[in-house]
Formats: structure tokens, C-alpha cells, sequence
């Protein structure tokens, strides 16, 4: 990933790290590829593509401001379901990316992860990712994890499945099955949940979309559709969330600092 932000945003994302707590986990929903190509009379392949160029310059602003973990949602189950050629041009999109972006983001000291029904991919998609992985595992700056046929209910029915096996081999007991059981049998078990969901493309719902983790995120849908989406809408959606009250269930007057933030209690010394 050649560097992409203007000095101009590059400043700016400096004035958003130095007004307030930077989401270590932000997801995203990337939306409307389809209707920017639409808008534009062209083939929609060609809005998938300038929106993995919006993947580029996102990522980097991502890593520049601190965040840790970054999860774009690239491909649901049910997007299986659209037209045989668009689905191909997706998943050669998909090799083509791995293929000229992964060593760029191992220079950037940033690990590639993914979630979801893998089994499901083609194979040449299944080793690019593999070797992405391999490549990057060592990288310690951000985390990006990629959602490829992936949804909400297909993972917290494979982590029931898993459950229930468990249970009946006698490796968990019914009683100790706790939300931390089940968050420890999800796709995102090695990281936090997101305290941040961007929506582009102003649809509002979330997709079958990390339907566990994202019970206490803070949701920020903008109109800009995903391959105009960049640096600015990024410090917008941050800026907005970090001028947010989070509460988690509690009143005003029981949140402390650290809890704004966390959902966790600062703990004070004796």
C-alpha cells in the first residue's frame, strides 16, 4: 500500500489522536460499489475496484491513528447467492489484492487475519489468504481482518455446534457456559469487540454482521458510498464517536473514564 492520505488529512488524523480515545477495534460495513459504478454507467466490477482502493487508504489512516484491530466486511454468505460472474470478478478481485498488497502490509508491520466459512472459498482464494497469513503473522502494529463469507448467524451457529459438542464430551458443563464461553467459541475470540461500526451507503441495519460482538459498538452510518469513502469521513466517524457518552446500560453518573471507553471500570489503588 503506497501511501495514500494527503499531508492535509495525515495532519488532521494527528488533531484526532491528540482530542480523545481511538477505538482500538473499528468495523466497517463497506457499501455501495454497485450503486457508485451505477451512478457512473459502469460495469459494477469497476465500483468494486476503486472501492479496494478505498481499502487502501482507510487501512493505512487506521494504522496512522493507533486503532489495533480493523475488520472490513468484504463478502457475506449471502452474497453467494448474487450472479455467477459477478461473485468470479469478486473472488479474482480478491486473489489480485492478496497478491499485490500483502507484502506492503507486512513493510507496514500490519498482520492479515480473516473470519468466516473459509471451506466455502475457492481454493486459489483459500492459499492466497493462507499465505497471507504466514507471511504477516508476526506483525504487531494493526490487525486487519478480512469477513470473507461470512455472517452473524453462521458464526454463532458454528460456535452452538461447537458448544454442544463440547458439552457432550463433558468438556463444559452446562452451568459454566457464561458470555465468555461463548465469546471464546467465536471467529473473533483473539480479539476485543469493536467499540466502533461504520456503515458507507446509508442503508441502516447491520448486514448480518458480528450480531455478538457489536451489542455495545457505537454506530456511525454515513451517505457516502464506500469507493468515495476516505480519510475525512474516517476522522468524522471517529470524531463523532469520541463526543459519545458510552454508558453501557449504566446512568451518566456511574461512568467513569475509563468506562466512557472500555465498558470496564478503572481500577483505583487502595
Amino acid at each position: 500500500m503506497k501511501k495514500v492520505i494527503s499531508d492535509k488529512n495525515f495532519n488532521k488524523l494527528e488533531e484526532v489522536k491528540s482530542f480523545g480515545f481511538i477505538p482500538q477495534h473499528i468495523a466497517i460495513i463497506m457499501d455501495g460499489n454497485g450503486r457508485w459504478a451505477k451512478q457512473n454507467g459502469l460495469p459494477r466490477a469497476a465500483g468494486h475496484r476503486k472501492g479496494i482502493r478505498t481499502v487502501r487508504e482507510i487501512v493505512e489512516a487506521c494504522a496512522n491513528l493507533g486503532v489495533k484491530y480493523l475488520t472490513l466486511y468484504t463478502f457475506s454468505t449471502e452474497n453467494w447467492q448474487r450472479p455467477k460472474t459477478e461473485v468470479s470478478t469478486l473472488m479474482r478481485l480478491i486473489v489480485k489484492s492478496l497478491k499485490s498488497e500483502t507484502e506492503q502490509l507486512h513493510k507496514n508491520n500490519i498482520r492479515l487475519t480473516s473470519i468466516g466459512n473459509s471451506e466455502m472459498l475457492p481454493k486459489e482464494v483459500q492459499e492466497e489468504l493462507e499465505d497471507a497469513f504466514e507471511k504477516t503473522k508476526m506483525n504487531t502494529k494493526m490487525t486487519l481482518n478480512l469477513a470473507i463469507s461470512y455472517s452473524g448467524r453462521w458464526e454463532l451457529t458454528n460456535a452452538v455446534k461447537k458448544i454442544a459438542t463440547d458439552v457432550s464430551k463433558g468438556n463444559v458443563k452446562v452451568e459454566n457456559i457464561s458470555e465468555d464461553v461463548i465469546s471464546s467459541y467465536l471467529n473473533t475470540s483473539e480479539m476485543p469487540d469493536p467499540e466502533l461500526l461504520i456503515r458507507s451507503g446509508g442503508d441502516m441495519r447491520i448486514s448480518n454482521f458480528l450480531l455478538w460482538q457489536i451489542a455495545y459498538s457505537e454506530i456511525f452510518v454515513t451517505d457516502v458510498l464506500w469507493p468515495k469513502f476516505d480519510t475525512s469521513n474516517l476522522i468524522e466517524a471517529i470524531t463523532e464517536f469520541q463526543r459519545r457518552e458510552r454508558r453501557f446500560g449504566l446512568v451518566s453518573e456511574q461512568i467513569t473514564k475509563d468506562h466512557k471507553t472500555t465498558g470496564k471500570d478503572e481500577k483505583l489503588p487502595n
